[in-house]
């Protein structure tokens, strides 16, 4: 899959979202304008926290309203390394309030610094299925 805001094959729809055909007619529909990328970094956030709030919290399979991709690695040290991208960063802020910071209070976790950022492009390909946890 491929979105580019540019593409000849991308156009406009009601509500500001884009739609985009690939050659196999994948169709991607996401609110382009407001979308937001979160990077955090954890700093005494382990491998062990995530999994136990992934468990605690279990946003795959109740996802967050605005969620679009969450993806997470672990730098040199073993800290945890977030990125993330809403449709809004106020949808993020209303997860955190309800779900993440009970979550993270629960196990006794850090709590990750961050920033966020308007999205220019986003690509996503037909892979990125294969990197999902089981």
């Amino acid at each position: 899959m491929f979105f580019c805001p540019l593409h000849p094959r991308s156009h406009r729809l009601k509500d500001n979202h884009l739609m985009y055909y690939s050659k196999n007619q994948i169709q991607v529909n996401i609110k382009y304008s407001m979308a937001v990328l979160g990077i955090f970094t954890g700093q005494g956030f382990t491998k062990q926290m995530y999994e136990d709030l992934r468990k605690e919290v279990d946003w795959e399979n109740n996802p967050p309203a605005g969620i679009i991709l969450h993806a997470a690695a672990l730098d040199k040290s073993g800290n945890i390394q977030v990125a993330d991208l809403w449709e809004s960063e106020q949808d993020f802020t209303n997860y955190f309030n309800s779900k993440l910071k009970a979550g993270s209070d629960k196990i006794n976790a850090p709590m990750p610094k961050g920033e966020f950022y308007q999205v220019h492009n986003i690509n996503a390909n037909q892979s990125i299925e294969s990197y999902k946890l089981k």
